[in-house]
């Protein structure tokens, strides 16, 4: 029988390969090949089962559930209610996916896809590159990294472990941007013109971001677009001392005198 019969039929899922789930942006599961995210029970259920695959490499309380489940407003028979979302998560898992009483750990299949466990080895992969001069391998990574981040972390959903999470694949988005840019400066040529793009990206998410300034400026110096530099340096220098009281630092400083004397 076949998952989506499974599925159809309310029997518990039977992974056997091309197992996907996907947290940024909408929560996505692909259960040996088939879509059945429609079969968690309800919007706690994918709450729960959300929760589950983020923490699946420890085991996590029932406390921790409730909590991440329903915070300061858990129902007076909060225990029961998870002890409902348990049994029917587990009924749809299987046994084997779902293990423990007091404390629990999800276990997935071992070919498992989760997109932002992608994510992080991506960004790692790209940022080791870049520190090895790899510009083609980081300019592949940071753009995987950069197109799941991008999505932002389970849309739609509210609760103060999914803004964590949220706040964590947003610094991560930057992260990839700013990979991406030095990529597309190390590889050069026509890539210069992404790592402009990529720079002013970083400046308008991260305004206050000296490494994206100091991106966009090193990129439109090569693009030969020296005096756009040197405004967006302006620009930084202008809103550190209004905003902060501050002056850029010792970096930034040295390049724009670097860009002073190449004048």
């Amino acid at each position: 029988m076949s998952t989506a019969a499974w599925c159809k039929a309310g029997r518990t899922l039977a992974p056997s390969g091309d197992t996907r789930i996907q947290l940024c942006g909408q929560l996505l599961v692909t259960w040996s090949g088939e879509r059945c995210e429609s079969r968690l029970p309800g919007r706690q259920g994918r709450l729960l089962f959300a929760y589950l695959v983020v923490h699946r490499n420890g085991a996590v309380t029932r406390d921790a559930l409730v909590e991440a489940l329903w915070a300061m407003d858990a129902p007076p028979a909060a225990d029961t209610a998870l002890a409902a979302l348990l049994s029917k998560l587990r009924r749809l898992l299987g046994p084997d996916h779902m293990v423990g009483r007091t404390e629990l750990r999800l276990v997935l299949p071992d070919d498992t896809q989760v997109d932002l466990e992608v994510a992080r080895a991506a960004i790692h992969s790209a940022e080791s590159a870049s520190s090895a001069g790899d510009w083609p391998r980081a300019w592949v990574a940071s753009q995987t990294a950069m197109f799941i981040a991008r999505r932002g972390f389970l849309s739609g959903e509210d609760a103060e472990w999914v803004d964590d999470c949220r706040r964590d694949i947003d610094a991560l988005h930057l992260r990839a941007i700013e990979a991406y840019g030095r990529a597309c400066l190390g590889v050069g040529g026509a890539e210069n013109a992404a790592a402009v793009r990529a720079g002013r990206d970083l400046v308008r998410y991260a305004p206050l971001r000296e490494s994206g300034y100091r991106l966009l400026i090193e990129a439109l110096d090569a693009t030969g677009n020296r005096a756009e530099a040197l405004v967006a340096y302006e620009s930084l220098r202008l809103r550190l001392r209004e905003d902060l009281g501050i002056s850029p630092g010792a970096e930034l400083r040295d390049l724009h005198a670097r860009l002073l004397q190449a004048n």
